[in-house]
């Protein structure tokens, strides 16, 4: 992935806070929006309530997908806002866990406003691993990236 490529991807995940979740639900597609932050290890991390049909989905099946889009913008069009989709995986992280700490901390830091959230016995904490990601940087702009790709490219 050259550097411009990177540049846009780290934008996406660094920048924005706001993913559309797509889980499978009864077999079927299912998306809905989720919060997310970005752990030191390159994971992004969501804290959902098991009262959500993703949180229930992703307990069922951790394969997940993630798109991290670029605002609208009346001065361009649709088809050119820069976004990342990303396949992954989605695993728990109980409060026993060795990394749960650090990912609580990374969601902690980026919304503090959702501290109490944690006191809450239906919310889990899940880390989602990229798998694989599809790049758009703009209109005719696109790349297919690795886990590897991924990881270094939102810590360039």
């Amino acid at each position: 992935m050259n550097s411009d490529f990177a540049h846009v991807l780290q934008q996406l995940v660094r920048g924005r806070k706001v993913a559309a979740l797509g889980t499978l639900h009864g077999g079927k597609p299912f998306v809905s929006m989720v919060p997310f932050a970005v752990a030191a290890d390159g994971a992004l991390v969501i804290h959902v309530s098991k009262l959500a049909s993703h949180t229930r989905d992703m307990l069922k099946n951790p394969e997940v997908s993630m798109l991290i889009a670029e605002s609208e913008s009346s001065e361009k069009m649709a088809q050119a806002l820069a976004r990342v989709t990303l396949q992954g995986r989605a695993r728990v992280r109980e409060r026993d866990h060795k990394g749960y700490a650090a990912a609580r901390a990374a969601y902690a830091e980026r919304f503090p406003d959702a501290a109490p959230l944690f006191e809450f016995s239906d919310f889990k904490l899940f880390v989602v691993r990229a798998l694989s990601a599809r790049l758009i940087a703009g209109f005719g702009q696109a790349v297919t990236i690795d886990a590897a790709e991924f990881k270094s490219g939102i810590s360039a």
